[in-house]
């Protein structure tokens, strides 16, 4: 018998129309304006960038659709009277704005919300500070391994909320889910990954405290029947146990734990009532360092009632990982060169810099997301021979790494410079045989690029220019 979503029909029933608000044109809202439109709904578009600084393909939409909007300066003062608001994940939900249209009575949602709502299959959820598209990416190539139907999406793959029509109760759906998407979502996935916890993105997250709990989103509204995967090593995640309804499972790289995941001796082992079972030793994976052995045990975590343990095995040893994460550019003159641009944290460039064992030349510094830096200044005088930096962050690393150095016998050369291309230009005339020359910037891209896979692309074609 054919399949019949029926949560689905009732919103395409629902939606026809209804005068609809989207909030922000980014790659998630964007495909939301055809499927909406073709729905019949009556759609408003909001942004707040001028209408000369907007893509040519939604100009042509709006003309073609003959779309209202409201851009630019006091975008929001427009939004009255709607039934639905679909916000982005960038648009915090208690805008002033928004909290009226909500008050009197409209819908506040998202296109990953409807995604977990109306999706049929299994859905998978991956959150955490560092990691997550890693072990997102991982437990998709897990899961095909087995030879399931699969969905990517979220933060990375592509929107799905166009695609829930072609899901069945069968497939899997796997979503990387940053603490933007989670602050207003109101259903869990059946299956919740929470790689780690630790201050990121307070310039928009009113407090630490309020990024914590839009993380537990995640899992707040699971019952007894659905899976969390939880990394016992991080203080806040294993705090998270405490208050969910669902199975838990840890994963460690510090603990010999009686079940769950863990990394013992550079082997990856599964942990069942004390009896342990090798899966894989690390030597034979292509994944660097140790953050990314505790991603692999989270996402064989994640997969450990679905799949087997030989296509686990199988995937684990294939994944060569993802860009912009500890990949490799180039060697020049005996250095190899690595792009991790992804690291807009100081806690994602410690994992890298915790990466090698060689000396580093480091390329660090960006946009400020007002994050402490001094517990990158020890691993930064453990490794580092040579630190090079630019963007909003530099002050701040430079004078912990100062401050740092006091008292020790340790020396680093400092160099601060405007451009990326300058910092490149620098760590090849101080880079030696044997080295690592490692971008990580410990900062969001903000202050010179649009996001981080354009700040990485852009290391990546000045490093083999050289």
């Amino acid at each position: 018998m054919k399949f019949v979503n029926e949560k689905l029909e009732e919103f395409n029933n629902y939606i026809k129309n209804k005068r609809v608000a989207i909030i922000g044109l980014g790659v998630s809202n964007i495909p939301l304006i055809d499927h909406l439109y073709n729905l019949g709904a009556n759609i408003t578009l909001f942004n707040n960038k001028s209408i000369d600084k907007l893509d040519s393909n939604i100009l042509d939409k709006i003309y073609e659709k003959k779309l209202e909007y409201s851009f630019g300066e006091n975008y929001l003062s427009k939004l009255v009277g709607f039934d639905v608001i679909f916000r982005s994940p960038s648009c915090r939900p208690d805008l002033p704005e928004i909290e009226r249209e909500v008050e009197r009575g409209a819908v506040l949602t998202s296109e990953i919300e409807l995604v977990l709502e109306m999706c049929p299959g299994t859905t998978i959820g991956v959150t955490g500070s560092d990691g997550k598209t890693t072990t997102t990416s991982l437990i998709y190539e897990i899961l095909k391994e087995e030879n399931l139907n699969c969905y990517l999406g979220g933060n990375i793959g592509i929107p799905l909320f166009t695609k829930i029509a072609d899901m069945k109760p069968d497939d899997f759906i796997v979503l990387e889910l940053s603490s933007f998407q989670l602050m207003t979502m109101s259903t869990s996935p059946d299956i919740a990954v929470v790689t780690n916890i630790s201050p990121n993105h307070l310039d928009i997250h009113k407090s630490y405290e309020e990024y914590i709990q839009a993380k537990a989103n995640i899992f707040r509204y699971q019952d007894e029947n659905n899976l969390l995967v939880l990394n016992n090593d991080n203080e806040i995640t294993k705090e998270f146990s405490k208050v969910a309804s669902s199975k838990v499972i840890y994963f460690s790289s510090k603990e010999k734990l009686d079940n769950g995941l863990i990394l013992d001796n550079g082997i990856i082992k599964e942990c069942e009532n004390g009896l342990r079972r090798h899966l894989v030793n690390t030597k034979d994976i292509k994944l660097k360092g140790i953050h990314n052995s505790e991603n692999i045990c989270a996402a064989v975590a994640a997969t450990s009632q679905i799949v087997s343990i030989e296509a686990q095995i199988r995937a684990v040893s294939n994944f060569s990982g993802v860009n912009h994460r500890l990949e490799f550019v180039k060697e020049i003159n005996g250095a190899k060169w690595y792009n991790d641009s992804i690291a807009s944290s100081p806690t994602r460039t410690i994992a890298g810099l915790n990466s090698f064992d060689e000396n580093i030349v480091l390329i660090a510094g960006g946009y400020d997301k007002h994050l402490d830096y001094t517990p990158l200044a020890e691993p930064v005088v453990k490794k580092v021979s040579n630190l090079i930096l630019l963007g909003q962050t530099s002050e701040k690393i430079y004078d912990a790494v100062r401050t740092e150095l006091i008292g020790k016998e340790k020396k680093i050369n400092i160099f601060k410079v405007n451009t990326l291309e300058e910092a490149v230009v620098k760590a090849k005339e101080v880079s030696k045989k044997g080295d690592i020359v490692l971008f990580s910037p410990a900062s969001a891209s903000f202050d010179m690029f649009k996001n981080f896979e354009e700040r990485g692309n852009s290391f990546k074609g000045l490093v083999n220019k050289l």
